[in-house]
């Protein structure tokens, strides 16, 4: 197993526990104790995890990974869910894609339609698709996120109102009927609603493991979302209750 694959097991397993010790780690990695204490120390030398007596734990509630290492979780329900949410865009709309692992998925897809404005504040997308020459490409300025290679704050904003986009798709980390959307960080949150505000149509696209849970920063009620593009192990109890709000669920 690659290092980098081992890296995004390790910050998997021990998001989902809060802990984990260095023979549980050998036995789901099929590698040394030598190796998994050298890629826990990495970890803790950068500031993902802490390393403790025998193993590690994360070091905060809700942690928040890279985009770096979170881009191969749930891997086949975000390609399902980026195949249903590009099909919501008509041929010449204005889309306006914040980031994510998700989101990027459908700037894929999109990427061989023709004829279609892109509005991000992706810089990672915004690489993808500035070989496109059928793409016709608007990048939004701002402070950049190392965690999530996204530009907000203000000049992002008000760069925002400046736009009418047909459709925009906004990712989230947390999703709940009576919460709504959530995000790790505040001021990025503050750009997803100037997104939303600009936008005609607005699209959240999460995986199942974000509904049902609620982090750091609101970005909008469900009130304010037209849809919601998950995958189909999204459990029925919630989906009934976003659906309640007035949400379309698509699942993929």
């Amino acid at each position: 197993m690659l290092k980098a694959d081992r890296i995004a097991r390790i910050l998997d397993h021990i998001a989902k526990e809060g802990s984990a010790d260095v023979h549980a780690l050998t036995d789901l990695l099929g590698v040394s104790g030598a190796t998994v204490r050298r890629d826990l120390q990495t970890l803790h030398e950068q500031g993902l995890l802490h390393r403790t007596r025998g193993g590690a734990v994360t070091g905060t509630v809700n942690l928040e990974l890279p985009l770096r290492h979170r881009a191969g979780r749930q891997q086949v329900e975000k390609q399902r869910i980026a195949l249903a949410a590009a099909a919501l865009v008509p041929d010449g709309a204005v889309v306006g894609m914040t980031g994510g692992t998700t989101v990027t998925e459908i700037a894929r897809v999109l990427a061989d339609r023709s004829g279609l404005t892109i509005v991000t504040n992706a810089v990672n997308i915004a690489a993808d698709l500035i070989v496109r020459p059928d793409i016709r490409l608007v990048v939004v300025g701002g402070n950049a996120r190392t965690a999530s290679y996204e530009l907000v704050g203000p000049a992002a904003e008000r760069m925002l109102t400046q736009y009418h986009l047909d459709i925009a798709f906004i990712g989230v980390d947390g999703l709940t009927a009576s919460e709504g959307c959530t995000t790790h960080d505040e001021m990025e949150a503050h750009t997803d609603r100037a997104f939303l505000r600009s936008s005609a149509r607005s699209v959240v696209v999460a995986d199942n493991t974000k509904i049902g849970r609620v982090t750091f920063a609101e970005i909008c009620p469900l009130a304010e979302i037209d849809d919601l593009v998950t995958d189909d192990l999204l459990d029925e109890e919630q989906e009934r209750a976003i659906a309640a709000c007035g949400v379309r669920v698509l699942r993929a």
